[in-house]
């Protein structure tokens, strides 16, 4: 699904966040990128989606190499991977059904479509009973599941999660977790950076830690590896 090869990363600044990284992520894989603050996962995770370009180095997704896609083409290519992040970044004035919504609408669906997928994604991320709030009404973790219900409206190939348990408390953390690991089960590649030990260490995923921009390990069924 995803091929890097010899990908690096130089910011016009000088700094290196990511040197000669090359890995594989298969269809249905469920991986958590790891590795201390500045390290360079959330680099990696904005080149898949194309929001950065590399300095060098190929990056295949689905066999296209995204870095000679055409600027037109890149939306078509964001239709097809969901985005979640540590702050939620919902709409604030927007109902939790129009959050959603904006999604299909953006990829001009009918309003037959949202009117039929809407409700049922609501429904697998158990907010039926909220779609009528803002996001304001809402607690933390019910926010981040209206984020999740909008990464996968458009029924994504993968979804690329930032942190996303990062402003949680431990109880509602796993909350999201599980519902991440029931969209895996459903055939949705993830690709998770967190710094959550508790999570990676209990649910040994195969895990990518990075270091100084450089992939230092590739675990399957591995573990945090670092001190919380």
């Amino acid at each position: 699904m995803i091929q890097m090869y010899n990908v690096s990363m130089i910011y016009p600044n000088g700094v290196k966040a990511l040197t000669d990284v090359s890995l594989h992520v298969r269809k249905g894989d469920f991986i958590f990128l790891v590795g201390p603050s500045g390290a360079g996962k959330s680099t990696l995770t904005k080149l898949i989606f194309r929001e950065e370009l590399p300095t060098r180095g190929q990056i295949m997704v689905n066999g296209i190499n995204i870095a000679r896609m055409k600027d037109k083409e890149v939306p078509y290519l964001r239709r097809k991977i969901g985005v979640i992040f540590q702050d939620f970044r919902l709409l604030p004035n927007k109902s939790v059904y129009d959050n959603v919504a904006f999604a299909l609408e953006v990829a001009e669906a009918s309003s037959k479509e949202i009117k039929k997928l809407v409700p049922a994604v609501l429904k697998l991320v158990g907010l039926t009973n909220k779609a009528d709030m803002l996001p304001t009404e809402l607690s933390g973790g019910e926010q981040q599941r209206v984020s999740i219900a909008r990464a996968i409206i458009n029924n994504p190939i993968m979804i690329i999660a930032d942190e996303p348990t990062g402003n949680l408390d431990p109880e509602t953390s796993w909350e999201i977790m599980n519902l991440l690991v029931e969209i895996n089960k459903l055939g949705t590649t993830i690709i998770m950076a967190t710094h959550a030990k508790d999570i990676v260490d209990g649910l040994k995923k195969r895990v990518i830690a990075i270091e100084n921009g450089r992939v230092v390990r590739d675990e399957q069924k591995g573990a945090y590896g670092y001190e919380s």
